[in-house]
C-alpha cells in the first residue's frame, strides 16, 4: 500500500470573526458546504489575513492544513497555514493587456 499525506484547503475571500484564546492566538470557525471548520492559528498567521483586509480592495486566501478530530459538525483544523493573495478585478487584467 503507498502511503499518501492528506490535506485540506479552504479558500476565503472575507476576514472571519476571530476570537481571541490563550497567548493571543486567534480562533475562527468557516462554514464550507454546511460542514463548520475550527480553526485557531497564532497572531502573525492572524496578522496575515487582518492585513490583507486592510490593504486589499479584493483578496482570497488559502488556509491549508490537516484534519483533526472531528466535531458535532466538521472538524478541526490542524497545523493550519494561510497564504493571502491580492485579487485584481478582471476589467484591470483586460486593460494592462
Amino acid at each position: 500500500m503507498t502511503q499518501g499525506k492528506l490535506e485540506v484547503t479552504i479558500k476565503i475571500n472575507e476576514l472571519p470573526q476571530g476570537k481571541t484564546v490563550e497567548n493571543g492566538w486567534q480562533q475562527f470557525q468557516i462554514d464550507c458546504d454546511g460542514r463548520i471548520i475550527r480553526i485557531t492559528v497564532k497572531p502573525k498567521v492572524w496578522k496575515k489575513l487582518t492585513d490583507a483586509q486592510a490593504d486589499y480592495t479584493q483578496w482570497v486566501a488559502a488556509i491549508t492544513g490537516k484534519i483533526g478530530d472531528t466535531t458535532e459538525n466538521g472538524f478541526v483544523l490542524l497545523e493550519p497555514n494561510i497564504q493571502v493573495f491580492e485579487r485584481k478585478p478582471k476589467a484591470e487584467a483586460a486593460a494592462a493587456t
